[in-house]
Protein backbone atom coordinates (compact mmCIF):
# COMPACT_ATOMS: atom_id res chain seq x y z
CA UNK A 1 0.00 0.00 0.00
CA UNK A 2 2.74 2.39 0.87
CA UNK A 3 3.78 2.23 -3.24
CA UNK A 4 0.42 2.90 -4.00
CA UNK A 5 -1.14 -0.60 -4.62
CA UNK A 6 -4.66 -0.76 -4.70
CA UNK A 7 -4.84 -3.86 -5.03
CA UNK A 8 -3.17 -4.12 -1.25
CA UNK A 9 -5.86 -1.97 -0.12
CA UNK A 10 -8.76 -4.40 -1.50
CA UNK A 11 -6.87 -7.29 -0.18
CA UNK A 12 -6.28 -5.26 3.87
CA UNK A 13 -10.25 -4.27 3.20
CA UNK A 14 -11.59 -7.74 2.72
CA UNK A 15 -9.51 -9.01 5.46
CA UNK A 16 -10.02 -6.78 8.01
CA UNK A 17 -13.03 -4.98 7.46
CA UNK A 18 -15.50 -6.92 9.65
CA UNK A 19 -13.57 -6.82 12.35
CA UNK A 20 -12.87 -2.99 12.17
CA UNK A 21 -16.61 -2.03 11.63
CA UNK A 22 -17.27 -4.32 14.75
CA UNK A 23 -15.28 -2.21 16.85
CA UNK A 24 -16.77 1.07 15.78
CA UNK A 25 -20.53 -0.34 16.09
CA UNK A 26 -19.54 -1.41 19.27
CA UNK A 27 -18.17 2.17 21.03
CA UNK A 28 -20.68 4.04 18.79
CA UNK A 29 -23.69 2.03 18.90
CA UNK A 30 -24.42 3.38 15.29
CA UNK A 31 -23.97 1.79 12.29
CA UNK A 32 -24.27 4.41 10.00
CA UNK A 33 -21.98 6.69 12.37
CA UNK A 34 -19.64 3.26 12.19
CA UNK A 35 -19.61 3.07 8.37
CA UNK A 36 -18.19 6.68 8.28
CA UNK A 37 -15.38 6.08 11.08
CA UNK A 38 -14.34 2.74 9.04
CA UNK A 39 -14.00 4.76 5.47
CA UNK A 40 -11.70 7.50 7.48
CA UNK A 41 -10.25 4.73 8.73
CA UNK A 42 -9.02 2.87 5.57
CA UNK A 43 -8.68 6.06 3.96
CA UNK A 44 -6.02 7.48 6.77
CA UNK A 45 -4.50 3.52 6.10
CA UNK A 46 -3.93 4.20 2.60
CA UNK A 47 -2.85 7.99 2.79
CA UNK A 48 -0.21 7.06 6.37
CA UNK A 49 0.43 3.20 4.92
CA UNK A 50 4.28 4.33 4.76
CA UNK A 51 3.91 5.46 8.89
CA UNK A 52 2.59 1.38 9.40
CA UNK A 53 5.66 -0.29 11.62
CA UNK A 54 5.39 -4.01 11.48
CA UNK A 55 7.50 -4.47 14.28
CA UNK A 56 4.98 -2.79 16.18
CA UNK A 57 2.32 -4.90 15.50
CA UNK A 58 0.23 -6.61 12.78
CA UNK A 59 -1.40 -4.53 10.24
CA UNK A 60 -5.37 -5.41 11.76
CA UNK A 61 -3.38 -3.97 15.20
CA UNK A 62 -3.17 -0.67 13.77
CA UNK A 63 -6.23 -0.89 11.48
CA UNK A 64 -8.21 -1.42 15.22
CA UNK A 65 -6.38 1.43 16.23
CA UNK A 66 -6.99 3.75 14.08
CA UNK A 67 -10.24 2.62 14.28
CA UNK A 68 -11.08 2.99 18.18
CA UNK A 69 -9.41 6.37 18.20
CA UNK A 70 -11.97 7.77 15.35
CA UNK A 71 -14.46 6.20 16.86
CA UNK A 72 -13.95 7.60 20.22
CA UNK A 73 -13.46 10.80 18.75
CA UNK A 74 -16.57 10.41 17.10
CA UNK A 75 -18.49 9.72 20.08
CA UNK A 76 -17.32 12.44 22.18
CA UNK A 77 -18.00 14.79 19.19
CA UNK A 78 -21.51 13.44 18.78
CA UNK A 79 -22.17 13.72 22.88
CA UNK A 80 -21.44 17.04 23.06
CA UNK A 81 -23.39 18.41 19.71
CA UNK A 82 -26.05 16.40 21.80
CA UNK A 83 -25.78 18.17 24.89
CA UNK A 84 -25.57 21.17 23.01
CA UNK A 85 -29.18 20.85 21.36
CA UNK A 86 -30.23 19.64 24.65
CA UNK A 87 -28.73 22.95 26.36
CA UNK A 88 -30.13 24.84 23.13
CA UNK A 89 -33.61 23.59 23.57
CA UNK A 90 -33.81 24.11 27.45
CA UNK A 91 -32.73 28.04 26.61
CA UNK A 92 -36.36 30.00 26.19
CA UNK A 93 -36.32 30.79 22.63
CA UNK A 94 -37.03 34.68 22.25
CA UNK A 95 -40.39 35.90 20.82
CA UNK A 96 -39.50 37.37 17.43
CA UNK A 97 -42.92 39.21 16.98
CA UNK A 98 -42.45 40.65 20.34
CA UNK A 99 -38.81 41.41 19.95
CA UNK A 100 -37.66 42.75 16.48
CA UNK A 101 -34.55 43.60 18.27
CA UNK A 102 -33.69 40.36 18.01
CA UNK A 103 -33.63 39.93 14.40
CA UNK A 104 -31.29 43.11 13.89
CA UNK A 105 -28.85 41.93 16.87
CA UNK A 106 -28.49 38.94 15.44
CA UNK A 107 -28.00 39.43 12.07
CA UNK A 108 -25.65 42.07 13.31
CA UNK A 109 -23.69 39.49 15.12
CA UNK A 110 -23.68 37.39 12.08
CA UNK A 111 -22.24 39.84 10.15
CA UNK A 112 -19.51 40.61 12.74
CA UNK A 113 -18.57 36.99 12.86
CA UNK A 114 -18.14 36.91 9.15
CA UNK A 115 -16.12 40.37 9.01
CA UNK A 116 -13.61 38.80 12.05
CA UNK A 117 -13.14 35.48 10.32
CA UNK A 118 -12.75 37.90 6.50
CA UNK A 119 -9.92 39.72 8.75
CA UNK A 120 -7.73 36.24 8.86
CA UNK A 121 -5.86 34.37 6.32
CA UNK A 122 -7.35 31.78 3.97
CA UNK A 123 -5.44 29.26 5.54
CA UNK A 124 -6.03 30.15 9.19
CA UNK A 125 -10.32 30.73 7.88
CA UNK A 126 -10.39 27.18 6.49
CA UNK A 127 -8.59 25.51 10.12
CA UNK A 128 -11.11 27.48 11.90
CA UNK A 129 -13.67 26.48 9.61
CA UNK A 130 -12.95 22.85 9.68
CA UNK A 131 -12.39 23.01 13.75
CA UNK A 132 -15.41 24.91 14.73
CA UNK A 133 -18.23 24.50 12.19
CA UNK A 134 -17.25 20.81 10.90
CA UNK A 135 -16.59 19.74 13.89
CA UNK A 136 -13.27 18.09 13.09
CA UNK A 137 -10.37 17.17 15.74
CA UNK A 138 -6.79 17.69 15.29
CA UNK A 139 -5.87 14.45 14.06
CA UNK A 140 -8.41 14.85 11.35
CA UNK A 141 -7.93 17.84 10.41
CA UNK A 142 -4.07 17.22 10.19
CA UNK A 143 -5.22 13.95 7.48
CA UNK A 144 -7.13 16.37 5.85
CA UNK A 145 -4.87 19.04 5.14
CA UNK A 146 -1.64 16.83 5.15
CA UNK A 147 0.04 18.85 8.12
CA UNK A 148 1.41 17.86 11.03
CA UNK A 149 -0.77 17.49 14.09
CA UNK A 150 1.36 19.79 16.05
CA UNK A 151 1.50 22.67 13.31
CA UNK A 152 -2.54 22.37 12.89
CA UNK A 153 -2.62 22.89 16.90
CA UNK A 154 -0.04 25.92 16.67
CA UNK A 155 -1.77 27.60 13.48
CA UNK A 156 -5.30 27.30 15.03
CA UNK A 157 -4.08 28.52 18.34
CA UNK A 158 -2.85 31.25 16.57
CA UNK A 159 -5.58 32.17 14.22
CA UNK A 160 -7.92 32.24 17.60
CA UNK A 161 -5.88 34.31 19.19
CA UNK A 162 -5.90 37.05 15.93
CA UNK A 163 -9.54 36.63 16.40
CA UNK A 164 -9.72 37.03 20.03
CA UNK A 165 -7.83 40.47 19.35
CA UNK A 166 -9.16 41.40 16.46
CA UNK A 167 -13.06 40.82 18.42
CA UNK A 168 -11.39 42.94 21.15
CA UNK A 169 -10.76 46.24 19.34
CA UNK A 170 -13.70 45.39 17.30
CA UNK A 171 -15.96 45.73 20.48
CA UNK A 172 -13.88 48.88 21.37
CA UNK A 173 -14.29 50.97 18.54
CA UNK A 174 -18.09 49.68 18.86
CA UNK A 175 -18.71 50.99 22.21
CA UNK A 176 -16.44 53.88 20.91
CA UNK A 177 -19.18 54.71 18.62
CA UNK A 178 -22.25 53.85 20.14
Amino acid sequence: MAAGNEQALSDLYDATLSKVFGVAVRILGDSVLAEDVVTEVYYQAWTHASDFRRERGTPLAWLLTMCRNRALDRYRHEASKQRTLEAASAEPTPDVVAEPDFLLESLEEGQAVHALLASIADDDRQLIALAFFRGFTHQQIAAITSMPIGTVKSRLRRALQTLGKAASVDQQVGSTVR
